[in-house]
């Protein structure tokens, strides 16, 4: 058995930046196994795979150890392989997943991702976090699915060096670093040892939680965002109420084929 393969890099206006996902589409869905076995040989943040039905497209997506409720960099990727490798004519994507329906929309060079937006709640475990990341500038900690730690300065966010056995003790998904940004509004870097991802250059899913906080704290709905440490991605996030949308370009890197016994 043969599976088409694509590797892209999301959020990213060239290869080598931004956030690296693989993407199968797929007839019909395989065993969990099998898909759980395939990302971990990819060996990315994230694995896509879709089926299509009708007018939606089945997505779900897997770490190279855990299958995720929710990924935005590999939504991108999926959408942007379907848009442009796989003959999409229509401007408007409905994808059913386990957060339920997520719409990417062309836009220009673009492609604008329409998430749910996530409340965050103060969690009171600085002491256990600053620790962990090494870090004492904390203003507040706070969580939704991720921690989310808002720091006084945003040269710490590249400095960052944190203790991955430490992060694992500590509820949520992962860990999002982030501050106000100086040549964009936020800037932030997010770390998931627990999903078998030390760090994410580029997590879209996270910005749900982020987009929000800032957006309120900035006075201003509209958020220009930067995410990393040594590789780097940019993204441009929109609070319209109880949604997000994030828009950001891809770039493509390779294309192959997974051949299965």
């Amino acid at each position: 058995m043969k599976l088409d393969l694509y590797q892209v890099d999301a959020f990213a206006s060239r290869p080598f930046e931004g956030n690296p996902a693989a993407v199968c589409p797929l007839n019909e869905w395989l065993e969990d196994t099998l898909l759980q076995a395939i990302a971990t040989e990819n060996n990315l943040s994230e694995t896509a795979f879709f089926v299509r039905e009708g007018q939606q497209v089945q997505l779900r997506w897997f770490t190279p150890s855990v299958e995720v409720d929710l990924c935005g960099h590999a939504t991108l990727a999926a959408a942007w392989v379907i848009f442009n490798r796989l003959g999409e004519r229509a401007d408007t994507l409905y994808f059913a997943t386990r957060s339920g329906e997520l719409v990417v929309k062309r836009e220009g060079d673009q492609l604008a991702m329409d998430f749910p937006a996530k409340q965050l709640e103060p969690l009171a475990m600085k002491a256990e976090i600053a620790d962990a990341l090494g870090v004492q500038a904390i203003e507040e900690v706070l969580i939704s699915d991720d921690i989310v730690v808002v720091i006084d300065d945003a040269q710490l966010i590249e400095t960052l060096t944190p203790d991955m056995q430490k992060l694992k003790l500590l509820p949520g998904r992962g860990v999002a670093v982030t501050a106000k940004g100086h040549d964009v509004d936020i800037v932030s870097r997010w770390f998931g040892p627990k999903v078998g991802v030390e760090e994410d250059p580029v997590t879209g899913s996270a910005h749900t939680s982020l987009a929000p906080y800032w957006a309120n704290r900035l006075g201003k709905p509209l958020l220009t965002a930067r995410q990393g440490g040594a590789r780097k991605g940019e993204l441009t996030c929109e609070v319209k109420g109880e949604r997000v949308v994030l828009k950001g370009s891809v770039a493509p890197y390779l294309q192959g084929e997974i051949v299965l016994p």
